[in-house]
Order: structure tokens, then sequence, then C-alpha cells
């Protein structure tokens, strides 16, 4: 699998990953995942042969960065590609001067985002009907 991550300013590629999985297999609601942030935010996006297989905003906010909407396709997940994404993430962050990255984590995933170098923040707390738990990294 080769797989490229890159920054992008196709959102509606990114929406439609987005739609994917947070929609259609997690039942978010449209009007909880689609929001006014995606204009502002930067975008990474994962392919494979040009075929987009996973995204990732990032929203900047003074020194800290707020990676979030993370997705994979279920036909990738399990392939290392959402800790590239991660790792991507955190780079950019970097070079966007960013000292904080934080983000909101299913709970299911903590652990995921704990061998990524993140610590949970905070109690538990319903997004989207889903618990969550903020993480942050020190960048």
């Amino acid at each position: 699998m080769t797989i490229h991550i890159a920054p992008t300013r196709d959102i509606t590629t990114c929406r439609h990953l987005r739609r994917v999985v947070f929609i259609e297999e997690q039942g978010v609601p449209e009007e909880d995942e689609i929001d006014d942030k995606d204009d502002t935010a930067l975008h990474l996006l994962a392919t494979e042969n040009d075929t987009p297989v996973g995204s990732a905003r990032l929203l900047l906010q003074g020194k800290t960065g707020k990676i979030g909407r993370v997705c994979v396709l279920k036909s990738h997940r399990g392939t290392g590609l959402g800790a590239a994404l991660i790792r991507a993430a955190l780079t950019e962050l970097r070079a966007q001067g960013m000292t904080t990255a934080k983000l909101g984590s299913q709970t299911h995933a903590i652990g995921f985002y704990e061998r990524l170098g993140f610590t949970a923040t905070g109690p538990e707390y319903m997004d989207a009907g889903i618990p969550h738990r903020d993480m942050v990294l020190t960048l």
C-alpha cells in the first residue's frame, strides 16, 4: 500500500469521506458533521493511487492546533493509515508554529491516541451522541 498524505483545498472530497465514515457508518447527524469551520481550516487528504481514503481537519487557535474530523475508510482501517494521518497533522501543526495539539477522542479510540503521545484530560462528554474525552500533546 502506497499512501500519500498532503494538505489539500479539496474540501468536497474531505466532506465526502467524512459523510461515509461519520454520517453513514456512525450515524452522526449531518448538522453536527458539517459546519462553517471547513473554509478556514487546514485539511489533510490521504490517497492511495490517487483514490481518497482518509482525511483530517486542523484548526489553529492561538498556539494550539485542534485535530478533528479524522476519518479513514473502512477498507483502510488497521493498516496504520490513521496513525500516519495523526503524525502528518502533528508535523503540519509544528510547521504552523503551534506548541500544543488537542483533539476530542471517541472513548474507544483513547488508547490509539495515547500510543501516539496524547494524554486524556477532563471528564467524558457526549459529542454527536458519541462518548468523547479531550486529549492533548505538547509539540
